[in-house]
């Protein structure tokens, strides 16, 4: 997981050149949150899927606060890249992504 936060945070921020303006931090938060969620959870989601019945609450519990921790070590980096990204189109996508599919389709080069 840090390493997709890392890598979105590189993606985001190489996906266009660094201009003198500074994107909204907020709503970089808010889209580097939401896409390290999804993109998170799909994962998960299928890893707890494959366990027994009996394991699975277990299991995600302990994944969700590996999640919280993962999160707030990269979302810090995330945010700065976003907001030196200045890439509002990218940044919206990410925001209104309701699935990690959604989400990863934001940050993909074209």
């Amino acid at each position: 997981m840090r390493r997709a936060v890392i890598l979105l945070a590189l993606v985001v921020g190489l996906s266009v050149p660094l201009g003198a303006c500074k994107g909204d931090r907020k709503k970089c938060e808010e889209a580097c949150r939401n896409y390290a969620s999804l993109v998170y959870w799909k994962k998960v989601d299928a890893e707890i899927a494959a366990l027994p019945e009996a394991e699975r609450d277990a299991h995600r519990k302990k994944r969700l606060a590996a999640f919280a921790s993962q999160l707030e070590n990269g979302v810090d980096l995330c945010i700065n890249q976003c907001s030196s990204a200045n890439n509002d189109e990218q940044m919206n996508c990410m925001i209104v992504a309701k699935t990690a599919i959604d989400a990863e389709k934001c940050v993909e080069d074209d």
